[in-house]
């Protein structure tokens, strides 16, 4: 008990002694003012061949390789994930959902930090066939999150079925390889023909997203142990949770990825207490399994129709709920806040450009230059406890009320 209790104060310590550091040596726009330059000359330099592949443009293609973005997205990401703890497969889905955490906190950093452009349109041609894509293309372009994604996901989901297989057969491991390379290949492919990405970006998230996966396949199995078996789990998942909101760089300028590190940083915290608490009742390896053993399909589908409206409708009490405690809480602290999004009521007096920089401010630096800010922006708060709570109820009510209906 006394070792855990260290070895959680000191990684915290350590997160938090480094972003005071960086802080303090103004590291971000160090680092930028030596990467952003390298990087925007390769992004002028690939346009060329951006327009040499988007010389084969056809209908069929631009539907092809938007579906194909759409897949992989993190939308997608975010509904297929509930559907795998409901299939048994949990600790496929836990590992899966804490892997996705640890690429968009990674892959948003890197993209605030370097703050390199997108591939100028025009000349290259950018097609945002949803509102998804719309989003996407208004965040930095290195690294791609979708190559990035792909081969951290997709790598170790194969990997997770060669281990459950416990199949030697080289031509198994050699076709399963073979089929993420291509997959990989064309998302790559894909993001260049849309417009949405250089060369440059796509390597960046092919080396970033193979040295992410190297480091989880060394740690998944003790990630997955501290989960649902650990000591403090719960308090030192929520004290670095709220951690990571301070650390995380300060952007040139506006973008959503602070948003979307917030969403699934509060994705991961619900997933992991709810699993430390129900493992035993719910997410055991006993669990029925689709396709495996006794969880049949009828019983799924009985599990889909229950448990999404269920999450929705979590999700919408979660937003509801925070939208109103949280300013209850600023005011009674004293602490003068604003909604960019959320409440109207609260949108301040200040222009929209300073409220979007000072959204995307690193938290650290808001509250350590506190006294040189008009308010925060509530909505970070919001959006963090609503995909909390989403996630939880994934993990603990939904299934409860599973055993509730034999399902």
């Amino acid at each position: 008990m006394e070792s855990t209790a260290v070895w959680q104060g000191a990684t915290l310590c350590g997160i938090l002694t480094w972003i005071l550091m960086a802080s303090y040596l103004n590291l971000t726009p160090k680092l930028r003012s030596l990467l952003q330059p390298w990087v925007a000359h390769h992004v002028i330099t690939g346009t060329p061949l951006i327009l040499q592949i988007q010389n084969y443009q056809h209908r069929f293609l631009d539907a092809f390789f938007s579906a194909l973005s759409c897949v992989v997205s993190v939308p997608f990401y975010t509904a297929f994930l509930p559907l795998l703890f409901w299939s048994g497969h949990g600790k496929l889905a836990r590992q899966m959902t804490l892997l996705m955490a640890f690429c968009d906190y990674l892959g948003n950093c890197i993209k605030d930090v370097v703050s390199a452009p997108r591939p100028s349109c025009p000349p290259v041609r950018r097609i945002t066939a949803t509102r998804d894509e719309e989003d996407n293309a208004l965040e930095y372009g290195l690294p791609s999150s979708h190559t990035l994604n792909t081969v951290c996901l997709s790598g170790y989901l194969l990997h997770y079925i060669l281990s459950y297989a416990q199949n030697e057969d080289a031509y198994l491991k050699f076709g399963g390889l073979a089929l993420v390379c291509l997959l990989v290949s064309l998302i790559g492919l894909g993001r260049i023909y849309l417009g949405m990405h250089s060369p440059v970006d796509i390597i960046g998230g092919l080396a970033v997203g193979l040295l992410i996966l190297s480091f989880w396949l060394t740690v998944h199995e003790h990630v997955d142990s501290f989960v649902v078996s650990g000591q403090n789990v719960a308090t030192f998942w929520a004290a670095l949770s709220f951690i990571l909101l301070f650390a995380y760089p300060t952007p040139e300028c506006p973008t959503p990825s602070f948003e979307y590190h917030t969403a699934f940083n509060g994705v991961a915290l619900g997933i992991v207490s709810g699993v430390q608490q129900t493992y035993q009742q719910f997410h055991h390896e006993a669990v029925p399994r689709l396709f495996i053993s006794e969880l049949t399909v009828p019983c799924f589908m009985g599990r889909m129709l229950v448990g999404i409206p269920t999450i929705l409708i979590v999700k919408f009490c979660s937003k509801a709920l925070a939208k109103w405690i949280l300013p209850v809480v600023a005011n009674a602290l004293s602490i003068p806040i604003k909604s960019s999004t959320y409440i109207p009521t609260l949108n301040g007096s200040s222009n929209g450009k300073k409220s979007d920089r000072l959204k995307q401010s690193g938290y650290l630096q808001k509250l350590y230059l506190f006294s040189g800010q008009d308010s925060f922006d509530v909505d970070t708060g919001i959006r963090f406890i609503q995909y909390a709570g989403l996630a939880w109820s994934v993990v603990d009510l939904v299934p409860s009320v599973f055993s509730l209906l034999s399902l």
